[in-house]
């Protein structure tokens, strides 16, 4: 790809953009990670993410994990875009989603 990795710079970015969901988000509660994994991998319709985050505050981690995700996502998007990119400047098969949170668990540590 023209500009790096898109794997490998999605997986970064969906890290660096968890710590970050107070900033992004009103009202979102600062966490405390102390565990946080972002993997994108290939598939044949494009890359699916998974991301885990944990806490062990009073407080979920999903909020963190979803934007993890969608950022995720955004990157390798950014990255790869310009191998659809219609005369138009379109991009008629790309889409991002759905992004869900596929199980959430109170942690037996957390207070």
């Amino acid at each position: 790809m023209a500009k790096g990795d898109p794997i490998a710079a999605g997986e970064l970015a969906g890290l660096l953009a968890m710590k970050r969901t107070p900033e992004l988000i009103p009202h979102c509660h600062i966490v405390g990670l102390t565990h946080a994994r972002v993997d994108v991998v290939p598939s044949a319709r494009g890359v699916r993410v998974r991301v885990t985050a944990e806490t062990v505050e009073r407080t979920g981690v999903e909020m963190e994990a979803l934007v993890g995700a969608s950022i995720a996502l955004l990157t390798v998007w950014d990255m790869v875009k310009y191998l659809e990119k219609d005369a138009r400047g379109l991009y008629p098969k790309t889409s991002l989603g759905p992004v869900r949170v596929l199980t959430k668990e109170k942690s037996p540590k957390g207070p």
